[in-house]
């Protein structure tokens, strides 16, 4: 028998992990100019309709400048921008 814990389980105990800041940055009937992001989020929770591009890790910006306006179609969040 050992007198002895094993090593490297007390370091990591009770250690919460920084939140990552997602969710929508712009609501709808605000002003925004190209290249503003609009939401940050894992997956595509929202999808992008006209006006918005959608980067690698799904974050959804500005592709042109106006009003944001979010919308469902078909059963899918929408997030557009109107002129």
């Amino acid at each position: 028998m050992s007198t002895h814990k094993a090593a490297g389980g007390k370091a990591s105990q009770h250690v919460s992990p920084s939140g990552k800041r997602l969710g929508a940055k712009i609501f709808s009937g605000q002003k925004v100019s190209a290249g503003q992001i609009l939401i940050r989020q894992r997956g595509t929770k929202f999808s992008d309709g006209a006006g918005v591009k959608s980067g690698r890790d799904h974050t959804l910006y500005a592709g042109v400048s106006g009003v944001v306006k979010y919308a469902t179609k078909q059963g899918k969040r929408v997030v557009s921008i109107v002129s």
